[in-house]
């Protein structure tokens, strides 16, 4: 009994080794990396749509979901973007002055491998645009602002050791064009295009908006330039107007004014305002159109103040202050000013027509007594007379 036991057991312990056995490891599960991995430029400008397709021998996995982790940066990135997507494709935008490179490995899930992840090894590419003059050849401070939040102005200056002959072209696009766009209002500098006035940008706002401003020239090629910016965080408003300044009281003052006219809605604003009392100034920043502050003095004779809007947080990443408002001005205590320009004067000629009709006086008085003492000499010659 004791023999047939222990073969029971060795058989039941060989049919467990050789079923498990049987089945494939972690490390026996492989999976293929994506195929035909490849950057592909639709000219637009920097947005980029990067492809592949599925990898090789799938056949053991058709009930599986097949994940692809996608990385990729411009070459001096320190950073990579990472995405986790089931899609054969996946579009992003970059900077085209900079090359770019990409890599792209595919995912088995767990529940296709008996408990934990497999993935490929990695399939990589780059892009680049080929270069073309020499980098001095591009242009020079480039700068665009979105007045109000309704027309964009780009303006630039010329390469460095550019030919007389070279001039600008300006093209754009963002998501909702069918293609890039050139400028058809330049601003012309000397004959050249040194600068675009932009038409009315329609669904333009919060999303990527690409510009290239490559040149020709006949003595040697011009180094085209790339950007990439979101037009709401280069609004400029106008400033505010209709400021008005109340004293109140002997210490609260009320600041107010009119929101900047345009299609920013008021809940977009912030403003800032520089304040002087006499020769003291400080600045603060508010949300609201009117803000309520106290006097450092009550004896300050003059209060004055100026304000700036900016599209604030909630509306924008950045953005750039208007320029100033005009300035508002209060002065206390007018009726002591208006007493000293009015009062000495007046009593300096309220003395000198006292003085001078004292004097009068005094010589009518003179002049009569003398009439009367001349009568008196008379009728006293008459009555001798007499």
């Amino acid at each position: 009994m004791a023999f047939i036991h222990l073969d029971v057991r060795r058989l039941y312990t060989l049919i467990i080794c050789t079923a498990f056995g049987s089945m494939p490891s972690n490390a026996d599960i492989q999976v293929n990396p994506p195929q035909d991995f490849e950057i592909v430029d639709p000219g637009y400008l920097g947005y980029l749509s990067l492809q592949w397709q599925p990898p090789l021998f799938l056949d053991n996995f058709k009930e599986c979901t097949i994940e692809y982790e996608l990385k990729y940066r411009n070459i001096d990135s320190k950073h990579w973007k990472t995405i986790i997507t089931k899609n054969l494709h996946y579009k992003d935008g970059f900077d085209l002055n900079k090359a770019i490179e990409a890599k792209i490995h595919a995912l088995l899930p767990a529940q296709c491998t008996n408990g934990s992840e497999v993935r490929s090894s990695w399939s990589e590419t780059t892009y680049w645009t080929s270069p073309q003059g020499n980098l001095e050849t591009k242009i020079q401070d480039m700068d665009c602002v979105y007045y109000n939040w309704q027309y964009l102005l780009c303006s630039w200056k010329s390469g460095m050791g550019v030919h007389f002959d070279t001039n600008y072209q300006l093209f754009y696009w963002y998501e909702g064009l069918d293609h890039a766009i050139q400028c058809t209002d330049y601003i012309n500098v000397n004959g050249k295009n040194m600068g675009c006035r932009f038409p009315y940008l329609e669904s333009s706002d919060y999303k990527d908006f690409y510009i290239c401003v490559n040149g020709s020239s006949e003595s040697h090629p011009i180094r085209p330039s790339y950007f990439i910016f979101q037009l709401q965080n280069i609004v400029k408003p106008s400033p505010p107007d209709y400021l008005s300044l109340t004293v109140k009281n002997s210490e609260e003052i009320n600041l107010k004014w009119s929101m900047p006219k345009g299609p920013i809605p008021a809940k977009c604003f912030i403003y800032e305002i520089e304040f002087t009392e006499d020769d003291t100034t400080w600045v603060t920043t508010t949300v609201e159109n009117e803000i309520q502050i106290t006097r450092t003095s009550n004896e300050s004779q003059k209060l004055c103040f100026l304000v700036r809007s900016k599209v604030n947080m909630y509306c924008s990443d950045d953005g750039i202050w208007s320029e100033w408002s005009d300035e508002q001005c209060w002065k206390g205590d007018i009726w002591k000013e208006t007493l000293v320009f009015f009062l000495i004067p007046f009593a300096f000629v309220s003395l000198f027509v006292l003085v001078i009709t004292c004097l009068l006086l005094y010589k009518q008085r003179a002049l009569l007594k003398m009439i009367f003492h001349t009568k008196k000499d008379v009728f006293s010659h008459q009555e001798t007379f007499c």
